[in-house]
Formats: structure tokens, C-alpha cells, sequence
């Protein structure tokens, strides 16, 4: 008996499902009068893996303006990096500090 062809199968379309990003988070750093701005860059290139120029365009913002955007990532990136930068700053005795928002 020669082989069957298998019954075709056909594609039935779904309801329209609305398919949502998960939120973003903006990350930004905190001036303060007491961390060297060269450790302010060595934890941006270290946590965040941002170049020098970056890092230091961002640590001379923080330094003018008082606050500075780091990166915009989801939350749970943002939590660990932040977590990781307040334990690289803490354990070298410097109060760096970095907060999230929503981004909008």
C-alpha cells in the first residue's frame, strides 16, 4: 500500500492579541560633593560597560546639573546595576548614589 499524504493543516488565525513591552526604566546619578569624578567613571565603564567618553560625559552632567541619565533599561537590569554600583561605591567608602524612574 503506497503512503498516505498527511491531511493538510490548516492555519486558523487567532484573536487579535495586543502584545506589550514591558516597561523601561530610566537610570540616573546623583551628584554629591565627596566621590572623585574618576571613581564616578570607572563605575559607569564597570557596571554599566559604557565607554570613557560616555562616562565622563555623563559624570560632567551629574557634576553641572545635579542629576544625569545613565542608561534606559527594564527594571530588573536597572535594579541589579544600580545595586551592583552602590555596592562597588559603599565597599570603597564613597557615597555615589543612583535612583530609577519609570521612563514615560
Amino acid at each position: 500500500m503506497p503512503p498516505t499524504a498527511a491531511p493538510a493543516v490548516r492555519a486558523v488565525p487567532k484573536e487579535d492579541v495586543e502584545t506589550r513591552l514591558a516597561p523601561r526604566w530610566r537610570v540616573l546619578i546623583h551628584n554629591d560633593d565627596t566621590t572623585p569624578m574618576e571613581y564616578v567613571i570607572k563605575v559607569l565603564q564597570e557596571v554599566w560597560k559604557l565607554g570613557f567618553e560616555s562616562s565622563s560625559r555623563i559624570m560632567r552632567e551629574a557634576h553641572f546639573k545635579g542629576v544625569a541619565l545613565v542608561k534606559v533599561e527594564s527594571r530588573e537590569q536597572a535594579e541589579f546595576h544600580i545595586e551592583q554600583a552602590h555596592s562597588m561605591a559603599r565597599g570603597a567608602g564613597w557615597p555615589l548614589t543612583f535612583s530609577m524612574e519609570p521612563e514615560n
